[in-house]
């Protein structure tokens, strides 16, 4: 069955197994929501479920969204999404829900903003490798090199890799898995980096691809001959 909840990452930590591998995780605060409102496709066209997260000051919310929150009997909350999900219909509106409805093992897809870097050059931006560092190689060792003006037809084309605003734009990372889940702190600890800087919001969704969990607490295989 399909989820999603909204949450804030902490930071990065590592977690043991028994057998002592250490696993890199994100700490997710996830949780807790409260359904803002339920869309069906019979009143408007399609099914999902409306949430918000995050404690807000009711002079910051604007009026038709502070109308909503007082209509579903919610107190007011800094953020608020739309999951489109496959059922619906065990969600009510003005209920809550915590970072339990996800489950040790359990793939999901991680969305958010990176982190803004500013003006960058193509080495940082694109990964070019740049030029020679050896002498008679040229002043400049970092710069794009050729853009094919000088060529037919004798103009830049669009799209082309060059230098300029980099990051802050929304990421996906797919499949990762949940390595713990402590409800009562609404904590998710998930393998690997997610996108994002630290109290930045991030979306938990169930993965898109058919990955299967448990890929990190399963023992190395050992090869015959080797220790």
């Amino acid at each position: 069955m399909e989820k999603a909840i909204l949450g804030i990452k902490l930071g990065m930590s590592q977690v043991f197994t028994p057998s002592g591998r250490v696993i890199p995780v994100t700490v997710v605060q996830a949780g807790p929501c409260s359904v803002v409102q339920v869309k069906t496709k019979d009143n408007d066209g399609y099914d999902a479920v409306k949430v918000g997260f995050g404690d807000a000051k009711e002079h910051r919310v604007n009026k038709p969204d502070m109308g909503q929150f007082k209509k579903a009997g919610v107190a007011p909350k800094k953020h608020l999404k739309e999951f489109r999900l496959d059922d619906c219909s065990k969600y009510e509106t003005g209920s809550e829900f915590k970072c339990d409805v996800f489950k040790k093992g359990d793939m999901v897809d991680v969305s958010g903003t990176t982190r803004g870097r500013g003006f960058t050059g193509v080495i940082q931006r694109w990964n070019f490798h740049g030029t020679a560092m050896s002498h008679g190689a040229g002043p400049v060792h970092r710069h794009l090199g050729s853009t094919g003006a000088n060529t037919h037809p004798g103009r830049v084309f669009k799209n082309k890799k060059m230098a300029g605003q980099y990051g802050s734009e929304r990421i996906t990372k797919q499949n990762l898995e949940v390595i713990r889940v402590d409800a009562d702190k609404n904590l998710l600890l998930i393998a690997g980096g997610v996108p994002g800087p630290c109290k930045g919001l991030v979306e938990i969704k169930s993965t898109v691809k058919k990955g299967t969990g448990g890929k990190w607490f399963k023992e190395p295989v050992k090869v015959a001959g080797k220790k």
